[in-house]
């Protein structure tokens, strides 16, 4: 007598959850560069009124869309939305450290060169995900290479190389990524929601791009 058993496969049906990731992002760098451009910020370009959304925009909202990213087995959404998540969490704790809130031998001792090269390491992660984002969309796509240069921007000008023009190209850069975000979260929610092209997004492009 043999018992056979039987594997059953439950799949958890969830929304999409780009559209929250990607608002979260718009948000955060929305803000984020209206500091840099010196748009906002007062007499010393505080980034103390960043933090609250460096939390709960860029690291609280990409980390609960990339978490159910991974219930859709999404491995490039979900590793870029909780890879992005995390750099927020880095980032807020970062200028915590600076304002002092975790005492003041924290903040001077602090070297912010340090920062640079984690922004170099998220250059070089962005750098492979944008080969993905071209199997995705081309809004997608024009995101990341805004990524690329944002923190290629960044990692310069933090290191205190190449002059103002680096901090110039992250700022824009970062201002570019918020519209582009606005608009992929606007479409993945209404043409979702309305079941129809409302906002198009490219079609994937590229030599691994997905085959018809």
């Amino acid at each position: 007598m043999s018992v056979q058993g039987e594997i059953k496969r439950v799949q958890e049906v969830v929304a999409n959850p780009s559209a929250l990731g990607l608002l979260g992002l718009a948000m955060v760098t929305l803000v984020a560069s209206s500091q840099k451009l010196g748009i906002t910020g007062g007499d010393t370009h505080s980034v103390a009124l960043v933090l609250p959304w460096a939390i709960f925009l860029g690291a609280l909202a990409q980390l609960v869309a990339g978490i159910y990213d991974f219930k859709h087995n999404n491995t490039f959404g979900a590793t870029a939305f909780c890879g992005y998540g995390l750099f927020w969490c880095g980032v807020a704790m970062t200028w915590m450290i600076n304002l002092g809130m975790f005492g003041e031998k924290a903040a001077a001792t602090a070297d912010i060169h340090q920062l640079g090269f984690a922004f170099l390491g998220y250059f070089i992660f962005t750098l492979y995900m944008t080969i993905g984002a071209m199997s995705t969309h081309k809004v997608l796509f024009t995101i990341f290479v805004l990524i690329d240069l944002l923190f290629l921007g960044l990692f310069i000008s933090t290191l205190g190389l190449g002059g103002e023009f680096w901090h110039k190209l992250a700022a824009w850069s970062e201002l570019g990524i918020a519209v582009f975000s606005f608009y992929g979260s606007a479409a993945a929610v209404l043409n979702t929601h309305c079941g129809t092209v409302v906002l198009p997004v490219g079609k994937p492009f590229g030599p691994w791009a997905p085959k018809s």
